[in-house]
């Protein structure tokens, strides 16, 4: 008889999120592969607009959070219960100590529930709550499990190195997304980054079909959450010194955030409130529409005051595969991706008179314009292919959960 296939279960803090299509993009991967995928989510759904793409998603979703909140009682019958299935469960929770009581009750719920679903490796984003969760459910179940690192989980002034360390250990396998990422993870933690491995996030290429005109209009798209890391008071600073040098152009903003009211006065400070709009967040859909149609896109990423940073931007992906060249700063991953000269053009962080600089040559140059796009184009067809990137993740699930069912069969 055959095994039974595989059956993986993600687990994310919340599911879904407006900001986060790379996993979207990867479990649709997934399941177009043939893969058997359960989503648990430790929050609701919290943002007022969703990607269109969500609704392809066939997986289905548990929420590990009760409505009435987590009160006592809820916890102290999640650990009788599990008790009773897991005799080992009090020794297990030992490697809980010093976790938050919300951690280790949805671990309780997650393991119980991989269990009933047939789940036989779990894997999550983020190295935060998600990974805490998988990891005490996975030691629980008796699962495999990995999860991907990404950015404000490794970089953060709030990442507790200890417990970081830990979870690099105990992990059957880490992705990171960057080989920035890769270098600085092993650097800080050595040894316990013997199973790191870099696997880029990914795009379905077939949804961004490339074409680099000579003829777009002088239009500027950026796109992200209004938060410090992104840059984008730079980039209206940027905007400023264009239109006072007469340089004919639009910019739109797409997404929202906590800074809106801050960049909404700065924009009206500098005059701009005619060619700078922030039109809030949209459907992906459209996102790609207005990528489309700009000249540039402009990613004036930067390090925040409190370590947060981009890890290598989802938008920078799609607009180079979308045929738009783009502008971004030498953050973390992006060089990876965007070369100057080559595949785009490069400025420093906080700079918005080499930003200004660098966005009126793409706005006046059709034919620099076209020579970055199409280079950038092969750079994505080659490293970036969603399905090519997934199947790694797969051999990845599929090698750890062989792996513990021959520890499993040994030591029966």
């Amino acid at each position: 008889m055959s095994p039974d296939p595989l059956r993986v279960g993600y687990v994310l803090k919340r599911y879904p999120r407006y900001s986060e299509t790379f996993i979207v993009n990867e479990i649709l991967a997934h399941e177009r592969a043939g893969l058997e995928i359960e989503i648990f989510s430790l929050r609701p759904p919290n943002d007022s607009h969703f990607q269109d793409l969500i609704a392809a998603v066939q997986a289905p979703v548990h929420y590990l959070w009760p409505e009435e909140g987590l009160k006592g009682t809820f916890f102290w019958a999640a650990l009788e219960d599990a008790s009773a299935t897991w005799p080992g469960v009090w020794s297990v929770l030992e490697m809980a100590r010093g976790e938050e009581a919300r951690d280790i009750y949805q671990a309780l719920l997650l393991a119980r529930e991989a269990r009933r679903t047939g789940i036989r490796h779990l894997h999550a984003h983020f190295a935060t709550s998600a990974t805490t969760t998988a990891q005490l459910a996975a030691r629980l179940a008796g699962l495999p499990f990995s999860f991907t690192a990404h950015a404000k989980d490794i970089f953060h002034e709030s990442v507790r190195a200890d417990d970081l360390r830990r979870k690099l250990s105990d992990a059957a396998a880490v992705v990171t997304i960057s080989d920035y990422n890769m270098a600085y993870l092993r650097e800080l933690y050595g040894p316990a980054t013997t199973r790191l491995q870099r696997i880029y996030n990914g795009l379905d290429l077939e949804r961004f079909p490339y074409e680099a005109r000579y003829d777009r209009p002088p239009q500027i798209v950026a796109v992200g959450r209004l938060i410090e890391k992104k840059g984008f008071a730079d980039l209206i600073e940027a905007c400023a010194m264009l239109a006072n040098r007469g340089c004919p152009f639009v910019c739109r903003i797409i997404g929202a955030g906590p800074l809106e009211a801050d960049l909404r006065a700065h924009i009206e400070r500098l005059g701009l409130h005619t060619i700078v709009e922030l039109i809030g967040p949209r459907p992906q859909r459209e996102v790609i529409r207005q990528v489309q149609q700009a000249a540039v896109l402009a990613a004036p990423c930067v390090v925040g005051a409190d370590g947060n940073r981009d890890g290598l931007p989802t938008v920078l992906l799609e607009a180079m595969a979308l045929g738009t060249p783009c502008v971004s700063t030498d953050v973390t991953g992006i060089p990876e991706v965007l070369r100057d000269g080559e595949t785009g053009l490069m400025v420093p962080q906080h700079a918005p008179g080499a930003l200004a600089a660098a966005l009126e040559r793409l706005l006046t140059d059709p034919a620099l314009r076209v020579k970055l796009a199409a280079q950038a184009r092969r750079l994505i067809e080659a490293e970036f292919d969603i399905h090519h990137n997934s199947a790694r993740l797969r051999a990845i699930f599929q090698a750890a959960s062989r792996a513990r069912a021959y520890v499993a069969q040994e030591v029966c």
